[in-house]
């Protein structure tokens, strides 16, 4: 029982380390500090609250229903891992290699945007990259054995993407404190770090994806 209980807590902590990287709260500090300059201290608390809360809305919707799209679109499973491959790669590519040329001047916002949701919520904390992976991983879960393995399975992939939603919580919130203990060559180093990791995974997607479309594609010819 105990090592079924630690097989699964290490599950929940691998969905982080796919989701995390790509989501960069890190990234998205300086511009939610840009965005809630003129804002109170518990004002940007309760921002940093309402851009966590969409974010799980949006991945946990992606997660339950990301099946139904997979099957309307008619997208195989190594297909989307090959795109969500790209998607990361590409990303993390950028992350590593930003365009010195373009200007990053953030557009301030009115009081009656809602900046929680865009462009913090969407496209910054869960943006395409993180869509891919949460994407992925419920195709992965809804080809499981059974009822039983499928539930534990969104269950652990549910709890991976809250424990991810909780830490870009956490950075927001402490986005003040860490811009400042950081600096900005401070974050940038840590992104660029993230970025690796990045390219790392998306790698991994890729081949997998290549991988398992070959194999598909020899059983068939075998049939």
């Amino acid at each position: 029982m105990g090592d079924y209980f630690f097989e699964l807590i290490s599950y929940v902590i691998l969905v982080f380390t796919g989701i995390f990287p790509i989501a960069n709260p890190f990234s998205t500090a300086p511009v939610f500090l840009a965005l809630t300059i003129n804002n109170s201290k518990k004002e940007r608390n309760r921002i940093a609250a309402k851009a966590s809360i969409y974010m799980a809305i949006i991945l946990l919707l992606f997660l339950c229903v990301g099946a139904l799209i997979l099957g309307f679109f008619n997208i195989s499973i190594p297909g989307l891992r090959i795109a969500g491959g790209l998607i990361i790669i590409v990303t993390g590519i950028k992350m590593l290699f930003p365009d010195t040329n373009r200007t990053n001047e953030v557009h301030l916002p009115s009081e009656n945007e809602n900046i929680a949701f865009t462009p913090l919520a969407m496209p910054l904390l869960s943006g395409p990259g993180s869509i891919s992976v949460v994407l992925s991983m419920s195709d992965r879960v809804s080809s499981a054995h059974s009822t039983k393995e499928m539930l534990i399975g969104y269950c652990v992939v549910a709890l991976g993407i809250i424990l991810t939603v909780f830490a870009c919580w956490a950075v927001l919130r402490s986005s003040a404190k860490i811009s400042r203990f950081m600096g900005k060559s401070g974050i940038d180093v840590l992104t660029r770090m993230m970025a690796f990791f990045l390219v790392a995974i998306g790698v991994e997607f890729f081949l997998g994806g290549i991988s398992e479309y070959i194999n598909n594609a020899r059983f068939t010819t075998m049939v």
